[in-house]
């Protein structure tokens, strides 16, 4: 069984005015909308169930994706009143994401505002006793001191740090059994699990855009194919 959840509650303060009627996740490229461009390659990878966060503007989501069929999909909802951040997100949804596994402790994780031709067949489908598995690209120019490095295919930290996190990776269930659901990043609890060597990762140096304004936006509607 392959799970995935896209997360998809954010505000998209940096994007307004596009976002303050459109939640961010269904802003378009090229004709579609972000998160169908996931949905696509997470059905044709082999994906069954994907979990979805939402908060702002929800419910066009909802109404928009239905329950996935269209991509062979089935799509769980879980909606949030106000947005918990990524790793609140992803606590708050694991009673769903646990009841899609199974008896399976991994799944895959997907920022819903990423853009990128990275195919969701590439990752692992066990961790083999890491927590954590990212993908990683090279700095954009809006990140330029990094966030990791990679020894062999073990994430560590240790400045310069070359690579960026893509927004894309695989977790064990395990990551978050005791955590709260509150308002609460990701990054603090990555960067402690590199410090550890607990995370092995994989470089994607293909196209990956975090399309964090509309200038991005923009770039990637410009670009040819």
């Amino acid at each position: 069984m392959k799970v995935a959840m896209i997360l998809a509650a954010g505000r998209g303060e940096r994007m307004r005015p596009l976002t303050d009627t459109t939640p961010k996740p269904l802003l378009k490229v090229k004709g579609k909308t972000l998160i169908e461009l996931h949905l696509e390659k997470l059905g044709s990878a082999g994906f069954e169930h994907v979990v979805i966060n939402h908060a702002w503007l929800g419910e066009q989501i909802e109404a928009y994706l239905g329950n996935g069929s269209q991509f062979n999909l089935q799509i769980h909802y879980s909606a949030e009143p106000a947005a918990l951040e990524t790793a609140g997100g992803i606590v708050n949804a694991l009673p769903l994401i646990k009841r899609c596994l199974h008896e399976q402790r991994c799944f895959t994780v997907i920022n819903g505002d990423v853009f990128s031709d990275f195919e969701f067949s590439c990752l692992p489908s066990e961790l083999n006793g890491s927590l954590g598995h990212l993908v990683l690209v090279n700095n954009p120019p809006h990140n330029l001191k990094g966030d990791f490095n990679l020894t062999g295919n073990t994430v560590v930290r240790q400045p310069p740090n070359q690579f960026t996190f893509s927004g894309i990776a695989v977790y064990d269930v395990n990551l978050f059994a005791n955590l709260e659901g509150r308002k609460s990043p990701l990054a603090p609890l990555l960067f402690d699990l590199a410090d550890k060597n607990q995370l092995t990762g994989q470089l994607h140096p293909g196209i990956w855009f975090d399309i964090g304004t509309p200038q991005r936006l923009e770039e990637i509607n410009n670009m040819e194919g």
